[in-house]
C-alpha cells in the first residue's frame, strides 16, 4: 500500500516537472515570437517612412508644375524687375577705352574698323567732332583753344598725337581739356609715311567713340577763325568731306609717282593735295581700314614722295570722290613758295588779317555759294598767341 502511494506521487511529481518545463518552454517560444513580430513590425515602419515621404515630395512637385499660370508670371516678372535693377545694357560697349590703352597699332586699327552695320542708333547719340592734334609737343596756342571749347562740353573729343621723346612732366595742367588726351604715339618724320601712319592713328582712337560724327586734322600752329558754334554746325550740316585733291603735272606732282604701284594705283589716279582735312566718320572708317592702297606707300612712297600730300587725296579721289568737296577747311598761305608755308608772327596777327581769313574768299558749300570757305588756319607761331586772346572776342567771337 505504501509502496503504491510512492510511486503515485512520483507520477504526479513527473507530471508537475513535465508541465513546467513544458510552460517554459512555451513562454520562450512567446517571447521569440514577439521578438520577430516587433522586429517585423519595426522594418515595416521603416519602409513606410521613407515612402510616404517620397509620397510627400512627388505631390509637392506635382503641385509646383500644376500651380497657377499666374504665379509663374509673377516670379518672371520679380527676376525681371531684378534683372532691369542691374541691367548694363550697352553701356559698356560704348564707353571709349582710356586714351592711354596699350593696344598695338594693328589691334587698334582692327577693333576701329569695326563698323554696325545697322544705321540706326539703339541709344541717344549727341553727334560730336574730333579735333585730332598732330603735334611734336605741346599745343602751343592752347589758351585759345581753351577758350574755343569752353562751354560746350559734350559736342567734342580731343585727341592728341606727340613726339613719344615729348617730356609729359611740360604738358598740360589737369584743368585743360588737353589734359589726359595725348594717345599711345610714335615718331613721325616730316614727309614720311610715318605720318600717315600718326594720322590713322589718331582717327582710329577718335573713332572708338561712337558719338564722334566728324573728324578735323590739325597741327599745334593752328587757329579756329569763328567761334565753336559756327564750325560746329558748319561740319555737321554739310553733305561733303573736305580734303584738297587736285592733279599737278610736274616734278612735285605726278612726278612723284612709282610705277611699282600699279596696277592697283595708275599714274592718272595720282592726285596731291594738303594733309589737313575734315572728313566724317564713313571716310574715316575706311581710312584706317585700308590695307590695299595704303601698303603701296609705306613701300613705294619715299624719298621726294611726301605720303601726307598724296596719299589721302590719292585715296578719295579713286574711291570717295563724289561725296568730296576737293578742297580743305584750314587756310594755308604757299604764295611764298618753298616746300614749308608761311609762319606768321605777333606783327602779322591785325584785325583785316583775321577778317581777311574769316571771309575774304568765294566757295560752295551745299551747293550754295558763300564766303565761308576756311574754318581753321596755320602756321601760327607762339609769340602770336596775345593778339590772338586780344581779338578773339571782338573778331573771331570767341569769347
Amino acid at each position: 500500500m505504501k509502496s503504491q502511494n510512492q510511486n503515485q506521487n512520483q507520477n504526479q511529481n513527473l507530471s508537475t516537472s513535465f508541465t513546467k518545463l513544458f510552460n517554459a518552454q512555451l513562454h520562450i517560444l512567446n517571447l521569440l515570437s514577439f521578438f520577430i513580430f516587433f522586429g517585423c513590425g519595426l522594418i515595416f515602419g521603416i519602409i513606410l517612412s521613407f515612402s510616404l515621404k517620397d509620397f510627400s515630395f512627388n505631390l509637392h512637385i506635382t503641385q509646383f508644375s500644376l500651380s497657377p499660370p499666374s504665379t509663374s508670371i509673377k516670379l518672371a516678372a520679380s527676376s525681371q524687375k531684378l534683372s532691369n535693377s542691374s541691367r548694363v545694357g550697352l553701356a559698356e560697349f560704348l564707353k571709349p577705352p582710356n586714351t592711354t590703352h596699350d593696344m598695338e597699332d594693328a589691334e587698334l586699327l582692327w577693333r576701329a574698323s569695326a563698323v554696325p552695320k545697322i544705321p540706326e542708333y539703339p541709344f541717344k547719340r549727341v553727334p560730336k567732332v574730333a579735333f585730332l592734334f598732330l603735334t611734336r609737343g605741346p599745343v602751343l596756342l592752347a589758351p585759345l583753344w581753351e577758350k574755343f571749347f569752353k562751354g560746350h562740353e559734350g559736342f567734342y573729343s580731343i585727341y592728341v598725337h606727340s613726339s613719344p621723346s615729348f617730356n609729359q612732366s611740360d604738358a598740360e595742367p589737369e584743368g585743360s581739356v588737353f589734359y589726359g588726351r595725348r594717345i599711345p604715339s610714335r615718331e613721325v618724320k616730316w614727309g614720311g609715311v610715318n605720318m600717315i601712319e600718326a594720322e590713322r592713328r589718331l582717327l582710329a582712337n577718335a573713332l572708338l567713340d561712337f558719338s564722334n560724327e566728324r573728324f578735323v586734322l590739325l597741327s599745334e600752329s593752328c587757329i579756329p577763325l569763328f567761334n565753336f558754334s559756327v564750325i560746329y554746325s558748319h561740319l555737321m550740316n554739310s553733305t561733303q568731306n573736305f580734303v584738297e585733291v587736285y592733279d599737278l603735272e610736274g616734278p612735285v606732282g605726278r612726278g612723284r609717282y612709282s610705277f611699282r604701284m600699279a596696277p592697283k594705283i595708275k599714274i592718272f589716279q595720282w592726285r596731291k593735295g594738303s594733309q589737313w582735312f575734315q572728313i566724317d566718320r564713313n571716310l574715316a572708317t575706311e581710312v584706317v581700314s585700308d590695307t590695299t592702297y595704303f601698303p603701296l606707300f609705306q613701300k613705294y612712297c619715299k624719298g621726294s614722295c611726301y605720303a601726307d600730300e598724296h596719299y589721302l587725296p590719292t585715296f578719295v579721289n579713286m574711291k570717295f570722290g563724289a561725296k568730296n568737296a576737293n578742297r580743305t577747311l584750314t587756310w594755308v598761305d604757299w604764295s611764298h613758295g618753298g616746300p614749308h608755308p608761311t609762319r606768321f608772327v605777333r606783327s602779322s596777327i591785325t584785325v583785316q588779317f583775321l577778317q581777311k581769313l574769316r571771309s575774304g574768299s568765294r566757295c560752295e558749300y551745299n551747293g550754295k555759294r558763300t564766303n565761308i570757305c576756311h574754318l581753321f588756319a596755320r602756321k601760327f607761331l607762339p609769340n602770336t598767341l596775345d593778339r590772338l586772346l586780344r581779338y578773339a572776342p571782338t573778331v573771331l567771337h570767341i569769347s
